[in-house]
């Protein structure tokens, strides 16, 4: 701070040693004026004008310095009042952008409420006409048509889905309920869920359950488990997906392993990006890059550890480990 005040007032600084040197260089060539005499008054006008400058320093920093460090939040309180005309024009400008700021800020988050709400309504919506789209594909006598167009249909239902949780999961601490839940049930619902792709790709499932519960919230726990065993059945073909369950220094691990095609390991690290596909994903062309990046965002208020091992043409596993209830007692919630 002490540069820039010094660079502030480098013009007065600058006048006030060119008077000091032209009294000095007057008294020099002026030979009826005593010199010692006058480098003394020089000498000790230096003296003041440097005592002068330090307290001003103090003084006329102090406002700025409250400034400087203000995080730019719509909180005034941290400002200190201003001094001199030239603050108070400072503070009234900050203070009527901030006032702005603040008014728009309120306006932009009630359009985003209303527009989170009215998809939401949307989403429910559409579901029930997607209800009765499926009763009417069950019904269907080809076959083969019941098949294509139940597996279509499930992408657009899983869409939805996503879409859903994706505006939810900002809020979605005030939605947890911490509870120690069964894993089967949720995988065995996820599972009949995904039948229709899985029985015309001749795709199994190996579940062996060593650890039957872990510490979650049994609806967020079921919206992870369906972003990844739709991404295991997606990228897989004629093969058995393996789910296991064990207990690892207190904590409770989860593991969802295909025999797809894996995951380039240049790739493998931006997995979880928003947005981000892989090679393959772009060459499938269904991909979308939200189902792991919403399974990550949903991991973290669960304190689930998200890992995965992949190597191409051999599969992927993916790794939940779940925390244990001091976990959650050090955050601050509850079991």
């Amino acid at each position: 701070m002490i540069t820039k005040y010094i660079a502030e007032k480098r013009s007065w600084l600058c006048l006030l040693a060119g008077m000091q040197m032209l009294i000095l260089f007057v008294a020099f060539v002026d030979a009826s004026i005593p010199f010692l005499p006058v480098l003394y008054i020089v000498l000790l006008n230096v003296l003041v004008c440097t005592l002068f400058v330090f307290f001003r320093y103090q003084k006329e920093t102090r406002f700025y310095r409250t400034m400087e460090a203000w995080d730019q939040v719509y909180d005034l309180e941290a400002f200190r009042e201003a001094d001199s005309p030239f603050e108070h024009i400072v503070q009234d400008a900050v203070t009527l952008q901030t006032e702005r700021y603040r008014r728009e800020s309120a306006v932009n988050f009630r359009l985003l409420e209303e527009e989170k709400d009215d998809l939401l309504a949307w989403i429910h919506e559409v579901k029930t006409p997607l209800t009765a789209m499926q009763l009417m594909i069950e019904r269907l006598p080809d076959e083969t048509l019941q098949n294509q167009m139940m597996y279509e249909w499930l992408r657009i239902h899983h869409l939805l889905d996503q879409q859903l949780h994706q505006k939810r999961i900002p809020f979605m601490q005030n939605d947890l309920f911490i509870e120690h839940t069964a894993l089967e049930p949720i995988l065995n619902k996820e599972i009949r869920g995904l039948r229709t792709w899985c029985i015309p790709k001749g795709i199994g499932f190996d579940v062996e359950l060593e650890a039957e519960e872990v510490l979650t919230d049994g609806k967020w726990l079921g919206f992870m488990l369906r972003q990844l065993l739709t991404n295991a059945v997606k990228y897989s073909e004629a093969s058995d997906i393996v789910i296991q369950s064990r207990e690892q220094d207190g904590h409770v691990v989860l593991m969802i392993k295909d025999e797809g095609k894996g995951i380039s390991p240049k790739d493998l690290p931006r997995i979880f990006d928003k947005g981000f596909t892989s090679v393959l994903g772009r060459q499938e062309g269904a991909a979308t890059g939200m189902g792991l990046y919403l399974t990550k965002q949903v991991a973290g208020p669960l304190l689930i550890s998200l890992g995965v091992e992949s190597e191409p043409g051999k599969g992927t596993a993916f790794t939940l480990t779940f925390p244990r209830e001091n976990d959650f007692v050090k955050t601050g919630g509850s079991a």
